[in-house]
């Protein structure tokens, strides 16, 4: 079978909303369908490569080019895990959780959108548990990184909701304009003082050599 050789494919997050997990190629067609939708309004643009600026159907083939190319080039060294996020078993979103060197530093960091017919429901804050589990109780992680332009309130929050702290600032330059991007820290030692919702992790095992870890755990 292909999980014997990808055992990504069988690694699934499991909260009392959603899932999230590697997508069949019928649910990756589903996820550009909803990036084609629409991600966010258009005057707005919260990500630093502005992919959602292309037409709706170039947006949809991008969204699948860059799931094949991130499998593609994967190594434990640098690697990015773009999982699925299906809330009451339909498409609603990614949700990215990548790192470089992390058998070393044991630092993430995350990324994700959600269409835009599912916003303003909790998602995101489900969605961004699910993978801090991973990270921290699975993968051992020592810290997560995120960032947010000024402008994006929803996403600043959703991180100060999980105990991320304000760790200063970025400049950028999107839509030939210079924008300002706050990033923000979550050491272990915090995320593990404070209440997280129920988040189940199965096929991790087999997995670990993948993420740069040894495969007898994480300890």
């Amino acid at each position: 079978m292909i999980s014997d050789h990808w055992p990504l494919l069988n690694l699934t997050l499991r909260t009392p909303r959603l899932e999230l997990r590697l997508p069949s190629e019928p649910e990756l067609a589903a996820l550009a369908d909803l990036a084609a939708e629409g991600v966010h309004e258009p005057e707005r643009m919260p990500f630093v490569v502005p992919w959602t600026d292309r037409p709706p159907a170039e947006r949809a083939r991008g969204v699948v080019q860059h799931h094949w190319l991130r499998r593609g080039t994967w190594t434990p060294q640098d690697w990015a895990l773009n999982l699925v996020v299906f809330a009451e078993g339909e498409v609603a979103g990614l949700q990215t959780l990548a790192a470089r060197d992390f058998g070393t530093l044991r630092q993430v960091t995350s990324g994700s959108w959600l269409g835009l017919r599912h916003q303003g429901r909790g998602i995101g804050t489900e969605m961004r548990a699910a993978v801090l589990e991973l990270a921290f109780a699975g993968l051992g992680a020592r810290e997560a990184v995120s960032g947010a332009f000024e402008d994006n309130e929803s996403s600043y929050a959703v991180s100060l909701k999980h105990g991320y702290q304000p760790d200063g600032i970025e400049r950028y330059v999107v839509r030939g304009r210079p924008v300002t991007s706050r990033r923000l820290r979550l050491p272990r030692e915090r995320w593990a003082e404070l209440p997280h919702p129920p988040v189940s992790i199965t096929g991790l095992t087999p997995c670990l050599e993948l993420f740069g870890l040894p495969a007898e755990g994480t300890a």
